[in-house]
């Protein structure tokens, strides 16, 4: 790992600050290394007696490293290589438009480090999800739940990590009402590809609840509803025809092109393609 310190940017900031965050600190999980990741750092330096100096550097990373193993209990919840084949084999489409798929659509991380599946709270779907079990959300905003409960979408609110599920089960705890418990849960994405949990039924789940566990248990169980939702969308004939910018329009919506999901895409098949 490089040495990393205030204003350093990259996939590695963004593993350091999911390290800290399972341990308990409070910084906001990005590429960039802010004043809040420099602080966390400083007090998980003092704390094991090394110099206090801000900078991740081989000493600091061997304790961290050594920190996340102790904490890390999921090892057997990856996808393998033959994962990937058993899907291309199953919706006849090479393995290489697969590998490009599952790199930049998952990112490769279906999990958190303390073994609970990835996931991202959207405040603006708990709005209309609540209304669709006939309860008002007007009634429920407070200064408590502005982080939680809003009419239209914004990222404002985003923390990422660890820190998604204090916003989930915040809204999940908003009364006792059995609705707002499946409301809050429905809101929110879940695993490698962060599926909707509102999409439970049209996957085949009988309830959210039964969705979410099934999150829990393994990458294969992410891998497989994202090929239910593509197989019940019609998105396995872009896969086939290599057709990056239907199917990141269809699964990425139409801000796909500002973040150039189909280029992304045509780049990791073009290198998995002469792998």
């Amino acid at each position: 790992m490089r040495t990393l310190r205030h204003r350093s940017q990259g996939e590695d900031v963004h593993f350091l600050e999911e390290i800290l965050i399972a341990l308990g600190y409070r910084v906001k999980i990005s590429e960039f290394f802010g004043l809040d990741t420099q602080k966390a750092v400083m007090d998980f330096q003092r704390a094991n007696n090394l110099v206090v100096d801000g900078i991740v550097g081989p000493k600091t990373w061997s304790v961290l490293i050594a920190a996340q193993q102790h904490l890390t209990r999921f090892n057997d919840k990856f996808l393998s290589e033959q994962d990937l084949i058993d899907f291309a084999t199953k919706y006849n489409l090479e393995l290489a438009v697969v590998k490009a798929v599952n790199e930049i659509e998952s990112s490769g991380k279906g999990f958190l480090i303390d073994g609970r599946p990835r996931i991202l709270f959207e405040g603006h779907i708990f709005w209309k999800q609540l209304a669709k079990r006939d309860l008002n959300p007007e009634d429920f905003v407070t200064d408590f739940t502005k982080n939680i409960l809003y009419k239209s979408w914004t990222k404002s609110f985003y923390e990422g990590g660890e820190q998604e599920y204090d916003r989930l089960e915040k809204a999940a705890g908003m009364s006792d009402v059995d609705a707002v418990h499946d409301a809050a849960y429905c809101s929110a994405s879940y695993g490698a590809f962060q599926i909707m949990g509102f999409h439970y039924e049209f996957l085949g789940y009988p309830s959210v609840d039964a969705y979410v566990a099934h999150m829990y248990t393994h990458e294969k169980a992410h891998l497989e509803a994202f090929g239910i939702f593509c197989e019940k969308n019609n998105l396995i004939r872009h896969l086939k025809s290599r057709d990056w910018a239907a199917f990141a329009r269809a699964y990425n919506g139409p801000g796909f092109a500002e973040n150039k999901y189909d280029t992304k895409l045509q780049a990791a098949y073009q290198k998995y393609k002469t792998l």
